[in-house]
């Protein structure tokens, strides 16, 4: 089981799906839309997808024809994205909480990515922030 919520809780989803890949967006629309490099996603069943709280505290956002992006009306946490009559949803997988590991990754959209990241290039890790 898959669980996640946004960043104040309000809004949470469980999924009953194994996720067998993660898929690291960098078009534009992902990197406008979570102030970041990327964005990271993985699809589930959409009929195995449930939200368990604050589903009116939903909003969503139609960035592409057909495509909406589901956020937390309260704390602005992207948690989900689904195209019309596709049989997945896509999770952001920043708003899960159940740990997930050792599965096929992917980065797609290259061609649109940031010019000061590179996921090819190693920098230094830190266990917690600067100073």
């Amino acid at each position: 089981m898959l669980t996640g919520k946004c960043l104040c809780g309000a809004v949470a989803y469980e999924a009953e799906a194994p996720i067998e890949r993660i898929i690291h967006c960098h078009c534009e629309t992902c990197r406008k839309t979570h102030g970041a490099a990327f964005s990271s996603v993985a699809a589930v069943p959409r009929d195995h997808f449930r939200w368990t709280r604050g589903s009116d505290l939903l909003n969503a956002f139609e960035s592409s024809p057909g495509k909406f992006r589901c956020f937390c009306s309260k704390c602005g946490s992207h948690l989900m994205a689904e195209r019309v009559g596709q049989p997945v949803v896509l999770l952001r997988l920043g708003c899960l909480d159940s740990p997930v590991r050792d599965l096929a990754q992917v980065h797609i959209w290259r061609s649109d990515s940031a010019s000061w990241y590179d996921p090819k290039q190693i920098w230094p890790e830190l266990p917690t922030g600067l100073g």
